[in-house]
């Protein structure tokens, strides 16, 4: 770095600056080995993908996850090759209140797994962006060290980006990605952000919920949300001194359920689980099986998935209809104004956005 001048006139050393008798590296760190990214065309990321390479499974997905035109192009032709490709997988959707212990019973849940060699496993972690600071922490891997250096195992952190239902934008992209390189059991750890886990129930097979003991009586299992969506709930935390307070908090989930069960199902089944002393973690798996083999054997598997295909497209449309109107000439400046009339009271909401629909539908 260059010296610098300061107010006073007086010259000012660079920090980085040479020091006498001291010599100065070429870098910061002489053993780094700095490695140029090769700019693969989207057929062979796919093709590396296909033959288990992680990291361009992880390559694919950020495709999927950019902004970026070219990026955007390139995904395409990726998921378009995804599709024709994708192996028979199962779908979890895991999810539960912050500090439930998602990621611990995962990482205890994911070994059971993949304790049958058959099996690949493949995790996608959503975490929340920060409507602040627009970041996300991403440190999910940090919670699963046995699966996150796993040879069978695939850890995806992503953030939400803002979006809403529990999950991110491109969660069901990258399922399709991980289907591809041959993961057949899949586990989509949600935000855990309370009732709204919706979008998560129409891109999964089953749907875990956990439940911490003493978080809340009979009432919350009345209340129409995540409880009546649970194919499979788990008391987490079932240890120690907390064993007697979860064996209270299942039969309280088990009466709450009552009124709100699936009458051609009958009541899904509560486990008392504990990733400490993995007491629960087989037969929570064993449930999480049974419930797909028994949906699979009964046509509702199919009959979900292709429901959840059609859902995918139309929030595709809705999101695509809505990007391509705020690029339509005179969207901002319109925009602007109707915010200002909102603003100042002379004009609701519902003019507002009918004026905006009306300029969309306007050729």
């Amino acid at each position: 770095m260059p010296d610098t001048e300061n107010p006073d006139g007086m010259i000012q050393k660079s920090a980085m600056a040479e020091l006498p008798g001291i010599a100065q590296p070429s870098t910061l760190n002489p053993r780094l080995v700095v490695k140029r990214r090769r700019s693969d065309s989207p057929e062979s990321i796919f093709e590396q993908l296909r033959n288990g390479d992680r990291i361009a499974l992880a390559r694919a997905i950020t495709l999927c996850e950019s902004t970026h035109p070219v990026h955007a192009s390139h995904a395409e032709v990726i998921l378009d090759l995804a599709l024709k490709h994708a192996t028979p997988s199962r779908r979890f959707g895991i999810t539960g209140i912050p500090g439930v212990g998602k990621s611990t019973l995962i990482e205890a849940l994911g070994n059971e797994v993949l304790a049958d060699e058959r099996n690949k496993l493949a995790i996608l972690a959503i975490d929340p962006t920060s409507a602040y600071s627009h970041g996300s922490i991403l440190g999910d891997k940090s919670r699963m060290p046995t699966l996150a250096v796993h040879p069978r195992a695939f850890i995806r952190p992503s953030p939400t980006g803002g979006h809403l239902g529990g999950v991110a934008h491109q969660t069901r992209e990258s399922i399709l990605l991980c289907e591809a390189a041959g993961y057949n059991v899949i586990f989509v750890e949600t935000v855990g952000v309370g009732q709204s886990e919706f979008m998560v129930r129409e891109m999964v097979d089953c749907f875990l919920l956990l439940i911490l003991a003493g978080a809340g009586d009979e009432l919350q299992g009345i209340k129409r949300g995540v409880m009546e969506m649970a194919n499979v709930l788990a008391i987490t935390k079932c240890d120690g001194d907390n064993i007697i307070r979860a064996k209270i908090a299942r039969q309280q989930v088990l009466n709450a359920l009552h009124l709100s069960a699936d009458p051609g199902r009958g009541l899904p089944p509560v486990i008392l689980t504990s990733a400490v002393s993995k007491s629960g973690i087989q037969d929570l798996w064993t449930e999480l099986l049974e419930f797909c083999i028994l949906d699979e054997a009964s046509g509702r598997l199919s009959a979900r998935r292709t429901a959840q295909a059609v859902h995918w497209m139309q929030d595709l449309v809705r999101e695509g209809a809505l990007e391509r109107l705020s690029r339509k000439p005179g969207f901002d400046a319109l925009e602007q104004n109707l915010r200002a009339s909102v603003t100042t009271g002379e004009l609701t909401p519902r003019s507002a956005a009918q004026q905006l629909l009306n300029f969309a539908t306007n050729r």
